[in-house]
């Protein structure tokens, strides 16, 4: 499947704990995120290809980086731009998930950069979940945004 330039998808799965609520967030997986924490984090996603349906690519990404599939319904996050110019498109979830059971796909990539020399590792080397503040300290900044259209969401008498 073709990919689009530098548009991704994915999904914010949460969880209410009574009044509390958290979010799962995936960690990269590899020797340049290694030991890397606050601001390495994400929401599961991945690049949706050239005319795939950007929930559908949500979905398949956050499979592909969990092992799970989540079935809605969902919530649209709308979408933000990166430092790195990506666009992120995002859905919430409601669910639930053991971390310690999530599993991952793998990728290959050039380490050292620059070596011509390749090794695989998986995409997302962790999962964890975090309350909202917690969260702010670990996600990609511009995700961020991700977490305050859910509080909002959350906040609303019908949510």
């Amino acid at each position: 499947m073709k990919k689009r330039e530098a548009v991704s998808a994915g999904v914010l799965l949460f969880r209410r704990r009574g009044v509390r609520w958290e979010v799962l967030l995936a960690h990269p997986g590899g020797p340049f995120w290694a030991n890397k924490d606050a601001g390495a984090w994400t929401i599961p996603k991945g690049l949706a290809g050239t005319d795939e349906d950007l929930l559908a690519a949500a979905r398949r990404e956050f499979g592909e980086e969990t092992g799970l599939r989540p079935e809605g319904p969902f919530l649209a996050l709308g979408s933000v731009r990166q430092k790195s110019g990506k666009v992120v498109h995002a859905w919430a979830c409601e669910g639930d998930a053991d971390p310690a059971a999530l599993t991952s796909n793998t990728t290959w990539v050039e380490w050292p950069h620059g070596s011509g020399r390749r090794i695989e590792i998986p995409e997302v080397d962790r999962c964890d979940w975090f309350g909202p503040a917690a969260a702010r300290e670990k996600l990609n900044p511009a995700q961020i945004a991700f977490l305050n259209r859910l509080e909002a969401a959350l906040a609303e008498p019908s949510a």
